[in-house]
Parts: structure tokens; sequence; C-alpha cells
């Protein structure tokens, strides 16, 4: 395919650009002409070789994945970009990628040993390290590329007169960047080129790969790669965390540390601290860092154990005696935390209100280590010139700091500055003899700057090499050479102002509706294939278009574009909102917080198109409470006109619909003798019940018991363990009159109807909650309305009482949680029964709330052994696994997150999933009976 792609662009002038992940920083993806994707199906290992130290991979392979194959093997590819669990390897070849192992094992270059790649003609050509006995002619081409291989002999030639020229080699070297700056992208590696065999006597076989690695696709499009893997490092780890109050500080002590030899060394400062706090996810992770750095220094040592490692970082600590704090960081848990924190840097950075971002365009320039500190101290005396107070992060120890100054490029100033700061720090760069790329590459963004970087006659070299190999100008035109100015063909015309937009949701924390979808930057979070829950539809379809991205991307190209008089009305937001689940997982695992659910609601909402199947949806709960009047009749006609409602609506044939209970939950509660005074158990539970203290008992705990809809009609059993559950802990359950939730409304974008309800329910349970009397709900998705979507519908007072409101609202296990923490709670509450359980959390309780809560709740009992499951979505999500043309892809995704783990189970295992939508999916697919909280729970007690 790849072929003919090429062929193709070739015959008819296109340009063609090889794209792997998406995710570059200099505009290397983006092009006009064929845009070619490997990462959907170029995904192969094709062979590892433990034996010889190497893998052969095809370039859509991501660099997790590779390393999740060589870590049972106990190998691993070194070079880690903070993007490796979705970068892939041909993008890492493509870009020289470094990452914070660098100072360690170097870049992506020094491990990749041979490759097959396209030419510019068509022809396919396997290079790697030559045998020294051979000079550079002497190529072996297979009799069947013969008639292509005019064109590999013209880039042989080339090279070897080029690099044989003497006085070329000592222009190259005087050029390019010093030698002691390790992280090098500066145009095409020409300089290292010329210390392999046979223009360096002694040196290494020479190996074209050098060349290509970095070279942005300009030159060939790699098919496969053959990379060099490497023993794991040593298990033993830990982490030191300097704390400096400037940046200047940091610096310097980065020299001194780095003569310790660290496996890694990273610096974040306190513009990244600040945003990551706001961030759900990363606020756990920042919660190692004391007081306000303004800047930290993070240096992970490793060691057979973690205690040898400890004792070295601890030693390090002791000597660094500018640093106010220096906690170290055990083990291999607490070094996650913090490189989980480091890696979302980028992405944290879209948490930035407003249209001034911080922006990439000098966050890549490199120095020798021991010019680190002065250059950094000149760069920011040159940002105070400019206004500005750049973002500082990335990797320290290997001389290069992801700087990124804060700019506006809606505007017209906005983009002077943009060129001007770059143009100014390329001048500083070049006195110290640094790389204006040291890992990020030139694309657009530096490839303007390069002839002032290398002088006007090595540049030619670089013109001319690129013609060489692309006499058409085919491939990723634009980019590195004859590059046009960095500040053109940008997102945004200037000076225009952006469309505003009335929403019923509220998105003013965000700057308005526009601006929230303006919050992704493109780091490609949502692209990951393991681990939490973003993106499922991405994951399953592998089409960028069904990732968080490329949604965000697709409204903000036609809110500002306008291009229909009813932008929401646009045919391609149709087609790329419709596989959202609304999980909610982007709230929290997308490092700039976008909130897709809520986008897609109040897009719907806007859009204002509903179905038969979609009011059918929103009328669940009244259609529930009518048919529970009458049960049997109405489970008669479920069975008998349910296939018939399902064809004409659109809910899959395949799907079981819900039964009408024999009673409702609230009909049951109302027939229930009262709780005894104090909240303790009533008689019903017998004499084994009397177990609460008496202390407990004269404290009167009470809570007001918020029964859902999905609880209330469809499966009261749930609701009804509950109640047991917390009366027999010597809580009274209250149950004040409440409307439903809304969730269905919301989900469906029928948002006045939500509204509607949450004013009621706000209305009505504001006046009674309180932290000592909280609102305890059983569905996650809608008793954390109350937390999410409930402030933004409301305004004025009524918003203030939502929040309000939701600072006292808890699903069940987060209640159980907040008592047992507060030592109200405990195993001894508990029966002795012995139970081995597998948890699976409902999504918006991971990203809304704490998944490890839910876990802790229901290891309370003394034998209950808990596993919890990192199972991304169950795929269901509401009504959406109910529709017809949804249900293969509800499948899909099931079985590549929640069905995996749960196929094989001992017999005796006990699955829990608190979300109905969860225990439908897997009662319809495995014919399993998932249980909620509450009734294992309530079984501890036999």
């Amino acid at each position: 395919d790849i072929v003919a792609c090429v062929r193709f662009a070739a015959a008819h002038g296109l340009a063609i650009t090889p794209r792997a992940g998406g995710t570059s920083l200099a505009g290397q993806a983006i092009g006009g002409g064929l845009v070619v994707d490997v990462s959907k199906h170029l995904r192969r290992i094709v062979e590892i070789n433990v034996e010889a130290g190497y893998a052969i991979v095809e370039p859509g392979v991501i660099r997790d994945q590779l390393n999740a194959a060589l870590a049972p093997l106990g190998y691993w590819f070194g070079p880690n970009t903070s993007t490796a669990n979705r970068c892939t390897l041909g993008g890492m070849f493509g870009n020289n990628s470094c990452g914070s192992t660098s100072i360690t094992v170097g870049s992506t270059r020094e491990h990749v040993l041979a490759a097959r790649v396209v030419l510019a003609d068509g022809s396919v050509q396997a290079i790697g390290a030559r045998p020294r006995s051979l000079s550079l002619p002497n190529v072996q081409v297979p009799k069947e590329e013969e008639a292509a291989s005019k064109l590999w002999l013209q880039i042989n030639k080339f090279l070897t007169n080029l690099l044989a020229d003497k006085e070329a080699q000592n222009r190259i070297t005087e050029s390019f960047p010093k030698r002691t700056v390790t992280r090098r992208n500066t145009g095409y590696a020409l300089d290292l080129l010329a210390e392999q065999e046979p223009f360096t006597p002694d040196g290494p076989p020479f190996n074209l790969c050098t060349l290509l690695a970095g070279s942005e696709g300009t030159l060939a499009f790699t098919t496969e790669l053959k990379v060099r893997i490497l023993p794991l490092p040593s298990p033993g780890t830990a982490v030191l965390a300097l704390h400096y109050t400037t940046i200047d500080a940091a610096m310097r002590a980065t020299q001194s540390v780095m003569r310790h030899t660290p496996f890694m060394c990273e610096l974040m400062d306190d513009t990244i601290l600040q945003l990551a706090r706001q961030n759900p996810e990363q606020r756990k992770n920042a919660s190692f860092v004391e007081g306000t750095p303004r800047a930290l220094l993070l240096v992970e040592f490793r060691a057979e154990t973690d205690e040898l490692a400890v004792a070295k970082a601890k030693s390090i600590a002791a000597e660094e005696g500018t640093a106010y704090a220096a906690p170290v960081l055990a083990g291999s848990v607490q070094s996650k935390i913090v490189w989980a924190l480091r890696a979302a840097g980028l992405g944290i950075l879209g948490n930035m209100v407003g249209d001034a971002k911080a922006v990439a365009c000098i966050e890549d320039t490199a120095v020798a280590l021991e010019d680190l500190a002065d250059y950094i101290a000149e760069v920011e005396a040159l940002m105070h010139l400019y206004q500005q107070n750049p973002v500082y992060y990335a990797h320290a120890g290997a001389g290069e700091l992801h700087l990124r100054p804060v700019l506006n490029l809606k505007t017209t100033h906005g983009r002077e500055d943009f060129f001007r700061i770059t143009r100014d720090v390329a001048a500083l760069v070049k006195k110290y003899r640094g790389s204006l790329s040291g890992e990020h590459g030139d694309g657009r963004v530096r490839a303007p700057f390069l002839p002032e970087m290398v002088g006007p006659e090595v540049y030619q070299m670089l013109v001319e090499l690129k013609r060489t190999f692309d006499p058409q100008g085919i491939f990723n035109p634009g980019k590195i050479v004859e590059a046009p100015p960095m500040n053109e063909s940008l997102r945004y015309e200037a000076d225009v102002a952006s469309p505003a937009y009335e929403t019923t949701l509220d998105f003013s924390r965000d700057g308005g509706y526009l601006l929230a979808t303006e919050k992704c930057n493109g780091s490609g979070d949502c692209r990951k294939m393991a681990g939490g829950a973003m993106c499922p539809s991405y994951r399953a379809t592998l089409s960028e278009q069904h990732s968080t991205r490329g949604r965000a991307n697709m409204l903000r190209e036609i809110l500002t574009q306008n291009q229909h008089d009813d932008p929401f009305t646009h045919p391609a937001l149709a087609e790329g909102l419709d596989l959202c689940l609304s999980c909610k997982a982007c709230t929290s695992e997308c490092p700039s917080s976008v909130d897709m659910t809520n986008l897609k609601a109040e897009y719907l909402h806007q859009r204002g198109d509903v179905s038969l199947r979609t009011r059918l949806v929103a009328a669940n709960e009244r259609l529930y409470a009518l048919g529970g009047k009458v049960p049997g009749l109405a489970n008669l006609g479920l069975k008998l006109v349910g296939p018939l409602v399902k064809r004409v609506v659109g809910i899959a044939a395949e799907r079981s619909l819900p039964a009408f209970p024999k009673q409702s939950l609230r009909t049951w509660f109302q027939q229930r003798p009262p709780s005894p005074a104090g909240g303790g158990p009533d008689a019903s539970f017998g004499e084994g019940a009397q177990k609460v203290s008496k202390e407990r008992s004269k404290t009167k705990r009470e809570i007001f018991l918020f029964g859902d809809e999905f609880v209330d009609l469809q499966e009261p059993h749930v609701g009804q363990a509950a109640v047991r559950l917390l009366q027999r802990l010597g809580y009274t359950v209250r149950w004040p009159e409440h409307a439903t939730s809304g969730r269905a409304h919301l989900s469906k974008g029928l948002l006045e109807g939500a509204k509607e309800r949450a004013t009621k329910n706000v209305a009505l349970l504001h006046p009674l909650v309180s932290a000592d009397r909280p609102l305890v709900g059983l569905e996650p998705s809608a008793i954390l309305s109350f937390r999410d979507e409930y402030p933004k519908l409301l305004r004025g007072a009524a918003a203030e009482q939502a929040r309000e409101l939701a600072q006292h609202t808890y699903t069940i296990d987060e209640f159980l949680f907040r008592e047992f923490t507060a030592g109200r709670l405990g195993p001894d509450d508990f029966g002795p029964r012995s139970a081995r359980i597998t948890l699976h959390v409902h999504c918006h309780e991971k990203a809304l709330g704490d998944a490890r809560k839910c876990a802790a709740a229901l290891s309370l009992p003394a034998n209950f052994h808990v596993t919890l499951l990192d199972s991304g979505c169950c795929g269901m999500a509401g009504s959406f696994g109910y529709e017809a043309e949804h249900y293969e892809l509800s499948k899909t995704i099931a079985e590549q997150s929640l069905l995996q783990h749960l196929r094989n189970l001992p017999e005796e295992t006990i699955v829990v999933a608190n979300g109905t939508s969860c225990r439908h999916q897997v009662k319809d697919l495995l014919g399993l009976r998932g249980k909620s909280s509450a009734e294992v729970l309530l079984e501890s007690w036999g």
C-alpha cells in the first residue's frame, strides 16, 4: 500500500506525509496531498531475538506495546518519551526521539540497527550497517529491484562524494552543534554520518539509519525497523525530589547531580505544578511536593534493591545544600507517581484558561550540560524583555529544557512575538553551539532558522541532500529545508474575533464553549491503548476522528470557520461525536481536562434533532414507573412486543431489556418498619445485628438516600441491600422526596429536562443535606450528576447551592470510605464471611472520584480479598450499547477491556460492578450476574 501511495504521489506530483501518531510539535505530521497514517494497520511486532539483542517492528508499533512484549523476557527498548503509551516507533525514528532516559541510553538513532524504506521512486530498500570491508558504493541490489534502483545508486554516489571531501567534512563539523551537545536534531545528521567508515577510519560502520533518524519522513518512507533491545535496568529505584526557589539554582545543581550518573534527571517548574493541582488525576500525583517551589529537579537512581537506590539518593541529597527540601520517594510505585506527573507536563499546559497558551517554538533547544545554567540565565533575561514568564520543564540532565512562552496566536502581536522570540533564542543557541532542536525536530517551526544555524554553505548541502533523495519533492515538503516562514498557515486568522455561543451548560470556567474545546493541545493522551478508560471508541476503531483530540479538533474547526449558518448542524460533528460514549474519562485522564462528555451534551442540545429513540430513552423513568404498577402485565408486553419495539426504534435485537420488578424500591422502603432510635439495626436483622456499640448508637447518625430511577424502578434489590447494609452499620436511612436524576436526559443532550430535574433536586435536598447528614447514592452516573453537571446546569444562587450540596454528596463506596477514614467504621463492624472479589469501577466514578476508595470500602470486611481491575470502559455507557448501530462497537470495547478480565475467573469469585450499565453488559455478553458493593458487603454476615 505504501509503495502504491508513493508511486501515485510521484506520478501526480502530490506531497506525501508519513504520519505515525500526530503528536509532533513542529508541524511534521501536517501537509497537503496524501497524509499516510501507519498507526492503524502497521502495528505488528515481527520478531524478537533476545540472543542477538534486537526486535523487528512495523512503524505503527507503540513504544510501550513493544516494551510490554519485551518485559517478560527481561529486555526493553530504552528511549522513552513522555508520550510512550501512544507514540510509535516510526514516529520516534522520524523525530529521533530521546525522552527522559536519554542520559542513560541515548536517542532512538543509537538503537536503530536497520530499516526497510520506500524511496521516492517507489523502490524498496533495506538499509543498515555496512560491513567494514565494503566501501559505500558496493550496494547489493535485489534483481527484482534493479529497474527501480537508479535513485538508490544516485543517493550513494552523492553521499560518497560529499562526505569524502575533507573540506566539506570540516565545514560540517564546525557548523553543527558541538560534540558535547548530546541531544542534536538540527537538520540532517551529516556530521554523524561523516564520523562513520569509510569517511573516518576506525569509525563505526556506515549506517544510513543514522541519517534517516530525525529526517521527519522527508527522505524516505519507513515500513520496518530493526531496533536494539537492552537488558532491563536494575529493579531498585528511588527518586530524589530537589526543591528550589529559583530556576537558576536548579540549573546550577543539575551539573553537580549529573556527576553521580543518575538514571533520569528532569525538571518541572511551578507553572506545571499549579496547573497539575487543577487536574483531578495529577493532583494526586503532586502530593509529594513540599511548599511552593519555583522548580523541582527530579533525579532517579537505580540499584539492585530499593534500599540501595534510596541510600544513594539520600547521600546526594545531603550534598545538595541549595535545595530547601529533598524528599526521597522509594520503590517503583512511588517513582511511577512522580514520572506520571512529569509525563503529563505537556498536556497540563492545556489547562491555561483563555486564548494565550504555552506555545511550542523554543521548547526544543539543547546545549552542552556545562553551558546549561548560563544559557538559561540569558534566556530568562531575554524573556523579561518580551514580558514573558515562560514555562520550564523536561530534560535538565541532558542539557535540554522545554521552554514555552505564553502567547496568543490569534493576534498579530502574538504572532510577531512568536517569530521574534524564536529568532532571538536561535541566536543564543548558536552562540553556545547548541541544537535548536534536541528531539522534537525542525519541522515547520525551526526549519526557517536552519540557514542561520548552520551557515549558507552547509545549508545548501542539506538542500542538495533532500533533492537527491527526493527529486520531485514529494516527501513531506517544507519541513527541515526550504520551509515557509514559521508564522504562516497557522490555525487561526489574526485579529478575528472568536465566535461566542450561548450554552445551557456553564462553560465559563473555561472561558466559554469554544475555549473549552481549545484546551486540547494535541498531546494525544486519548490515543493510548492500555491503562485507564480513555478513549474507548478510539481504542476500538483506531480512527483519529474518534479520539478526544479528533473530536476537539473538529469542534474548534467548525465552530470557528462556521461553515453552516448553524455550525452545530454540520454533518462532520454528527459523525465525529456519534461514537463518544460520554464515559467522562477525558475529564481526568486527559492532562488538559478536555470534557468531551459535556461538550457532546451541549452539542446535542444545540443541534436539537430529537429522534423517537431518544425520546424513549428519556421517557424510560416514566415508562418503568407506569409499568411497575402492573409488572406482570408489563413484563408480558415486554416479551411479546419488545422485539417489534426494538426493530422500530433501533435497539439491538441481541440486547435484553430490564424486566419490571414486582415492587419498586420506594414502595418497599415505605413498607419497612422504621429504624430504631439512634440509627441502629432494626429487628428484622435478628440478634446478630446488635453489634452496634453503645457509643455509636448515641450519635444518631443519619444519611439521606438518593434513590435514582434505575435502582428504584429497575433494580430495587440493589437499593434494598444498601438500605439494609447502612442500617446494620448503625445509620438511620431517610429517603426524602426528590426528582429523578436526569442522567438519561444529560446523555442525550435534553438539557432542559435535565435542568428541570436539577433545579428540583437542589431545592429539595440543599436544605436537608450537610456534612453530618450527607446524601448517598447508588448508581454512580446518577449521584455524580450532583457533582458534575448540576452546578453547570444552574445559575446564580441555585448554582452555588448545587456546589454546596455536591460537597456532601457521595456514592455509597465513597461514603463508607469516608466513615472508615474518620474512624467510625472498621473491619469489626462487618461479618466474618470470606469472599474473593473482582471489582470493576464505573467510568464516572473513576473520572469524578477515586477507584481506590471503592476498593478500600469493599475491603472493609476482614476476610474480603478484592482485586481492583484496570478494566477501562465496559462499552455499554447507558443507552449507547443498546443502540443497534453501536452494538458491535460496544462488544468490541467490552472485549478489549472488561471481559478479558472476567473470563475464566475461579467459580467462587464475585464480580462487583456498581454501574447498572456495567452489570447489564456483563449479563448480556458473559451471562454473569454482577453485584453491587452493597449486596456483597451485606453478605459478609452470611
